[in-house]
């Protein structure tokens, strides 16, 4: 196939738009951008002329190709939709029309979204710091392959379908997690109906482990994502470079904290690939007392919107840095106690639960891999 394929240089089939428009300033004009890594052009926002500090701003139309100038270098290209038609942009993006003679658009747009085209607008993007820009004579100069008009549409008609199963395919899973967290959270709902509550002092009182720094050993280092969304592992600590920062050992089912970031959901129960690893003293760890509580489930409820509000209650202050929680205020939460068992059924179906989605994630990895396969397969390496 990559026969009949030939080199043409870009300024062949890329036609800089030099179609202005004054700026009125009680007119209303819609903005674009474009988003990075190839994600396409979308609204930036619909302003008036007094807001834009330009006498005239670049017209762009539905099919043209945009490029941002600063962001190039880390895929900042798309063709303009066709709602978007009529919306204006700085000098900071050039349009091109494209010749529909030598090149489908949305084969171009195909184009784009390659290693090898993004390897391009690198190469020709000059500056320091957080001045590069696209060069765009020297980025017209450049070449790509393009094959015959009907090579190109059979190529976009393929590429077009795996697009729409990949968009098909996330849209089930966003479907399966907001019915799934639904239920969750309806189950909770019931399991802590009527049941008393207790401190966390009383369910869950938080424990230290202090570690005895080595100065030539490594110690596995744990963090908490926001919103509720796990631990991580970081790079590992060495003992000779610890000065101000006192590890303590975390140890698997410990509900860890992190002080500085509690008010924002990072509040996460340690895995078994979690344990014997150290956390910095701002993270604290608390653990359920034997047949009263499991962690899952206090974890659980700190996550939900009246135990996160706690939380927020004992974390004051004004700006994220500040927001330090409190470890009396911690402990002086009040926790739901419904009976064991109940707290051991819904750490099940939250286990299974968990289960499910493991495999859609892994089934969404594999579906986001089939357009890059694809762009590898049709147009070949990154190389430029």
């Amino acid at each position: 196939m990559r026969t009949e394929w030939h080199n043409i240089e870009l300024k062949s089939l890329l036609i800089p738009s030099q179609r202005w428009t004054p700026i009125v300033p009680t007119s209303r004009y819609q903005q674009v951008t474009v988003k990075l890594w190839g994600k396409g052009v979308v609204p930036r926002g619909e302003v008036y002329g007094s807001e834009i500090a330009a006498d005239q701003q670049r017209l762009v139309q539905a099919g043209q190709l945009i490029i941002s100038k600063i962001d190039a270098r880390n895929g900042a290209f798309g063709l303009v939709p066709e709602y978007l038609d009529g919306a204006v942009v700085s000098n900071d993006f050039p349009a091109f029309d494209i010749d529909q003679t030598k090149a489908c658009p949305r084969f171009i747009e195909w184009v784009s979204k390659t290693p090898k085209f993004m390897n391009m607008c690198r190469l020709t993007s000059e500056g320091s710091t957080n001045r590069v820009r696209l060069t765009e004579d020297r980025f017209l100069k450049l070449e790509i392959a393009i094959p015959s008009l009907s090579e190109q549409r059979r190529i976009i008609t393929r590429l077009d379908q795996a697009e729409r199963h990949t968009r098909d395919h996330k849209a089930v899973i966003e479907t399966f997690e907001a019915d799934s967290e639904a239920m969750l959270r309806s189950a909770f709902e019931r399991a802590i109906e009527g049941a008393p509550t207790r401190s966390m002092a009383d369910v869950a009182p938080l424990v230290r482990r202090p570690v005895d720094i080595q100065m030539d050993a490594t110690y596995p280092e744990l963090g908490v994502r926001s919103f509720g969304r796990g631990t991580f592992h970081k790079p590992d600590l060495v003992g000779a470079e610890l000065t101000w920062q006192q590890p303590f050992e975390v140890r698997s089912n410990d509900i860890v904290i992190s002080n500085i970031k509690a008010w924002e959901g990072a509040i996460a129960v340690a895995t078994p690939l979690d344990d014997r690893r150290v956390a910095s003293h701002r993270y604290l760890t608390c653990v359920p007392i034997e047949n009263l509580a499991t962690a899952d489930f206090v974890c659980r409820y700190l996550l939900s919107g009246p135990g996160l509000s706690q939380v927020q209650s004992a974390s004051p202050g004004s700006a994220d840095r500040n927001r330090t929680l409190s470890q009396k205020g911690l402990m002086a939460t009040q926790v739901p106690v419904p009976a064991y068992s109940k707290q051991l059924w819904f750490d099940r179906l939250q286990k299974q639960v968990r289960e499910v989605r493991a495999i859609r994630a892994q089934a969404d990895r594999d579906a986001s891999a089939i357009i890059p396969a694809m762009l590898h397969e049709i147009f070949g390496d990154g190389e430029a």
